[in-house]
């Protein structure tokens, strides 16, 4: 099991990939799919989604974690957009479908349809993130930022974060685990309260242990002349090839979709009422 978030190198199509078609892919299907609100639409691009994980090779015991905090939020989410809006759904579909319960609190097939939107879209995002992070090595990333004209120092700092993750991971588990073996107890056997309090605990030296990190790559940068020329080369960059011309329009495909479907629906969102 990896218990970090991060690249796991792979030989599949979707590893395969510039690291910048990643990225352009990944950032115009989160702005449509957080734009629109056409059901069809968002079924269709987490369908899509679903299926280039599976091909991604991405795991379920990789990504469960991940997956149990966004079912959670989400959940959270909805109840908040009930409670402070339970009739939203009513506003915005223009009819009114009680499913049971009266007065402000009444259940409306409408927000349940609203909520179900919103709930989609979450599903949607998140296996494209994903796949992002679990099949983009940092270093074939930032050379391909930089060879669409993105400053090296910028490209190198979006790498650095990337690689950056797991090692914040790695040392908070090895925290953990220094923890449990001086008696404190951090494992499903604690109650969920004594869990919270003893994590918490493990921020303080989880940031020392950062600082030190980040000393040590500055001073490693200073002592290379990190930043002295106006260019420089990369060890991995990543030319376009077929396969990114077809991920690309494939991306464009649905983009276009997602956009007439705005001038079909009169708007955002689709209305089946």
């Amino acid at each position: 099991m990896n218990k970090t978030l991060g690249y796991i190198k792979n030989d599949t199509v979707i590893h395969e990939l510039s690291g910048t078609t990643k990225l352009i892919s990944f950032i115009l299907l989160s702005v449509i799919v957080m734009t629109s609100y056409d059901t069809r639409f968002l079924i269709l691009v987490m369908g899509i989604s679903l299926f280039a994980m599976k091909i991604a090779e991405v795991r379920w015991e990789d990504v469960a974690f991940l997956v149990k905090v966004v079912v959670i939020f989400s959940l959270i989410n909805i109840l908040a957009i009930y409670i402070f809006e339970p009739a939203y759904g009513v506003k915005l579909y223009g009819s009114r479908t009680v499913l049971f319960g009266t007065g402000k609190y009444a259940l409306t097939l409408e927000q349940v349809f609203y909520e179900f939107n919103v709930a989609l879209k979450y599903f949607s995002t998140i296996p494209l993130a994903l796949i992002f992070i679990f099949a983009t090595d940092p270093s074939e990333f930032s050379g391909s930022l930089n060879r669409i004209g993105l400053s090296y120092k910028i490209s190198y700092a979006v790498a650095l974060a990337l690689r950056y993750i797991p090692d914040i991971q790695n040392s908070y588990f090895d925290i953990r685990e220094a923890s449990q073996a001086r008696g404190i107890e951090m494992s499903s056997k604690a109650g969920l309260i004594k869990r919270i309090k003893a994590s918490s605990a493990i921020v303080i030296p989880l940031i020392f242990d950062s600082l030190e990190r980040i000393e040590t790559i500055a001073c490693a940068m200073e002592l290379r002349r990190f930043g002295k020329n106006p260019t420089r080369t990369w060890y991995r960059a990543r030319p376009f090839g077929k396969k990114d011309f077809v991920a690309l329009f494939i991306t464009l495909v649905l983009l276009a979709i997602g956009i007439s479907l705005f001038f079909l629906n009169g708007g955002r969102f689709y209305n089946p009422f």
